[in-house]
């Protein structure tokens, strides 16, 4: 019933266990993963999956075609070799529970959807994934609604490439991954592309269905959000400015406060402790609520103060790169357009 694919591009690391999790749903009748031009032992790793898995095929993606961005080129191979009614999109960084396949048929049902996608739970091993990740995403969740989302009656698309399944007719019918060749943030625009034809989709952040640790080095996880933040958060100068403005606004109540002259009441060395005090109170209360709404650790807010520094510095990087034309992603640089992106989700 479902062909699950699974790119992979230098994924020693964890290909293992995506494959292994995949094949275990009893509706995933194969497993194709397609080897990016692995420089490490991503490829001797699946040889001895294969021997072990009879679901597992895996296919290699030669060189990447001018306008291809890798990712996109190694899916659409997999879906034009894949044989089920569904194609499961995933990647090679994801781990899937039991009964995830199974659920995501249901919820298409239950939502007449034939594309449904899962944002998945965060694994965060290292301090910075803790401060950074829960952070963007409390950001994302500000910013977008899987209420609107699922409205077909509102233009708000958005999924996450890490667990899509989509009916292989309505794939087909809006041109597949070719009609996204070039997308950089190729999950967003698909689901673009399918909302837009009238077809329905359901997004939403399920518990105990998949979870993803998307960046094992701090460089990765600088590269992977430098290259999306100022997509996600609206590709224009003007939306970044916003955003910037929303994040430190309790420094700017803070500043109001200090130039307030009735500082004077209380002496101003401790009217400016008595200010800091309530901005930061009231910062880190807001933030571990959005944590809760999110369903993150509410652990994470201790790391607030750090979340907001790297998430200022990453969103700047993001925008410098966009504008510029070209951002890097796994050993290769694409083009993107300086223009605004269309509305976008997480």
């Amino acid at each position: 019933m479902i062909s699950a694919i699974i790119p992979a591009r230098n994924e020693e690391a964890s290909i293992a266990r995506v494959v292994e999790s995949v094949a275990a749903q009893p509706e995933v009748g194969e497993v194709i993963v397609v080897n990016d031009q692995s420089t490490d032992g991503t490829r001797q790793i699946l040889d001895g999956l294969e021997s072990q898995i009879p679901k597992l095929r895996v296919i290699e993606a030669g060189e990447l075609p001018a306008g291809w961005v890798g990712k996109n080129h190694a899916v659409a191979l997999g879906a034009a070799a894949a044989t089920g009614d569904w194609l499961l999109f995933t990647d090679a960084d994801t781990y899937h529970m039991l009964g995830s396949a199974r659920r995501a048929l249901s919820d298409a049902v239950d939502h007449d959807a034939v594309l449904v996608s899962y944002s998945p739970e965060q694994e965060t091993n290292s301090f910075w994934e803790r401060a950074l990740i829960p952070f963007i995403y409390c950001r994302l969740g500000a910013r977008f609604s899987y209420a609107r989302v699922n409205n077909p009656a509102l233009p708000d698309a958005a999924a996450n490439g890490q667990y899509l399944l989509v009916l292989r007719d309505a794939y087909e019918a809006v041109g597949g991954h070719a009609a996204i060749a070039g997308e950089v943030l190729e999950d967003v625009a698909f689901a673009q592309r399918m909302k837009e034809s009238g077809r329905r989709i359901y997004f939403t952040a399920p518990m105990g269905i998949v979870r993803t640790r998307m960046y094992r080095t701090f460089g990765a996880m600088w590269e992977g959000w430098t290259k999306n933040l100022y997509p996600l958060i609206g590709g224009r100068p003007s939306s970044v400015l916003l955003e910037m403005a929303a994040v430190l606004r309790w420094a700017a109540v803070l500043l109001v406060a200090l130039i307030n002259l009735q500082a004077h009441v209380f002496g101003v060395g401790r009217f400016f402790v008595v200010c800091l005090a309530i901005a930061l109170a009231g910062a880190h209360a807001s933030y571990a609520l959005a944590l809760y709404r999110n369903l993150l650790p509410v652990s994470r807010v201790k790391y607030y103060m750090v979340g907001v520094c790297l998430y200022v510095a990453a969103l700047t990087a993001s925008w410098w790169k966009n504008t510029r034309g070209t951002v890097a992603w796994k050993g290769r640089t694409y083009r993107v357009r300086s223009a605004a992106c269309p509305r976008q989700g997480v």
